[in-house]
């Protein structure tokens, strides 16, 4: 969606904590609430190692990370429908001033007409704050990654749906039950895990895609993706992210 470098901008902000060393991409927290934004920030300085974590007030502070490298901006909006003239005047700003980051949504609101909205815009993830933090956090590692993260809607007694479609690749489109909370994977499941297996399931809870894995793992990216087809089967998962959620509590 978003690509490309920061245009010119202007000063950094002085009260506003940008990161020190400017060799690491970027992750943006933007939330007018100070305490949820220091918590968010300080959660997601132990999870994702290898980037930094900014955080400011409003969407025109973006203006201070001129040349860094922004992979993703995620903003509050509260309980606004995301059809409001200032989600969309914020939007516009993000595409203007930072066109690489891929967009992420914080939102008081979890109904398919507004997720579905979301998605229409190019909004790479969408998250609700029904949502565990640890899927959340998967999730982020996600979009990261170049995937697609929203939640499903949330199926009542006696009513069928079909499976919601996404914007992006739809091997990496998560999905979250009970209330945001993953359904977990009965431990006699995962022990039925090869050794190999356990690997590329932990590289996966990374966030890595095919080829990273298979760098990683040193093998090629067609056994990668046999071992995720396996891992899908015994996880009972539609897909990579689904089984990662619901062994979102296991350790790498």
């Amino acid at each position: 969606m978003y690509l490309g470098h920061f245009s010119k901008c202007g000063n950094m902000m002085d009260d506003i904590a940008f990161p020190a060393d400017r060799k690491l991409p970027v992750v943006v927290i933007v939330n007018d609430e100070v305490l949820p934004r220091t918590c968010i920030v300080n959660i997601l300085k132990t999870e994702l190692v290898g980037f930094e974590i900014a955080e400011m007030e409003s969407t025109s502070d973006l203006n201070g990370l001129t040349g860094r490298d922004v992979r993703l901006i995620a903003f509050n909006t509260g309980h606004t429908e995301i059809t409001d003239p200032s989600v969309e005047n914020r939007l516009a700003l993000i595409a203007k001033l930072c066109p690489t980051a891929h967009v992420a949504l914080l939102s008081n609101r979890d109904d398919e007409a507004t997720v579905s909205a979301a998605m229409q815009r190019g909004i790479r993830g969408f998250f609700p704050s029904s949502l565990a933090v640890e899927v959340a956090v998967a999730g982020l590692r996600l979009v990261l990654a170049g995937g697609v993260y929203r939640p499903l809607p949330i199926i009542k007694p006696n009513q069928t749906t079909s499976r919601v479609e996404c914007t992006g690749t739809p091997e990496l489109s998560a999905v979250h039950a009970h209330n945001g909370f993953p359904k977990l994977v009965p431990e006699r499941m995962l022990a039925d895990l090869t050794p190999r297996e356990q690997h590329v399931l932990a590289a996966l809870k990374l966030g890595l895609p095919n080829k990273l894995i298979a760098v990683r793992l040193n093998l090629s990216e067609n056994t990668v993706k046999m071992h995720i087809q396996h891992i899908m089967r015994k996880c009972r998962a539609h897909n990579r992210t689904e089984a990662v959620l619901r062994c979102v509590h296991l350790p790498s």
